[in-house]
């Protein structure tokens, strides 16, 4: 995995976050943040990982991941350009060790911040608060999304919410993935991912491409 230890520029640092931080806390961001570039299907944390810092997400997506004891995967939910990750923010707080999978989906720029400056800014300026606040809010809203998907959709159902979502974070209506990809994200065999997709391509919902799929009803 690529880690670039250039800083972002000031300029670049407003741009994404003048509407939310003070210009002190820009200043803060600017000196404490190191940039990472990831590729897509690169690991950025893993199950038991200890976590040193928190990202927020300049560009890109990134998919967040739970394991059951048997080892296999379940998508928890995506986090995109101007957003952070609650379960890390979770971990962070209580200087834990990371309980999910974070896997960039797209090629992604990430900041990250060191724990001990989380802390620090979360008593020193409101905007900060907030602004973990309402990540926490957003995440654990599409955490409940995730259980009612689980709980009350059939597979067909969630297997065209998990594609449109696909399409929605990385802003393009043709995804790149195989049918092995979505099995394990979705928690089935491909099997049944591939009987599926075709049933929606003949129902006029997708095109199936080689290791592509394109959305057509989003």
């Amino acid at each position: 995995m690529e880690t670039n230890k250039e800083q972002l520029t000031s300029e670049q640092i407003e741009e994404q976050y003048g509407f939310l931080f003070e210009d002190e806390l820009l200043k803060e961001i600017e000196a404490a943040g190191v940039l990472r570039k990831v590729n897509a299907g690169d690991f950025l944390m893993d199950i038991g990982d200890p976590i040193l810092s928190m990202p927020l997400i300049i560009s890109g997506a990134i998919k967040i991941l739970s394991e059951d004891k048997e080892g296999d995967e379940l998508l928890l939910y995506f986090i995109e350009q101007g957003d952070t990750c609650a379960m890390t923010l979770s971990c962070c707080l209580k200087k834990g060790k990371s309980k999910i999978r974070a896997v960039a989906e797209s090629d992604a720029e990430l900041l990250m911040i060191p724990i001990e400056k989380m802390e620090e800014w979360m008593g020193r300026y409101r905007s900060w608060r907030e602004f973990i606040l309402d990540s926490y809010h957003d995440r654990m809203q599409e955490l409940l999304e995730t259980v009612d998907t689980l709980a009350f959709m059939n597979m067909d159902e969630r297997l065209f919410k998990y594609l449109k979502d696909k399409a929605m974070v990385n802003q393009n209506d043709m995804i790149q993935t195989t049918h092995q990809d979505i099995a394990a994200d979705l928690h089935t065999s491909r099997v049944v991912i591939s009987r599926l997709l075709k049933k929606m391509e003949h129902d006029g919902k997708i095109k199936l491409h080689r290791s592509q799929i394109h959305i057509i009803e989003l």
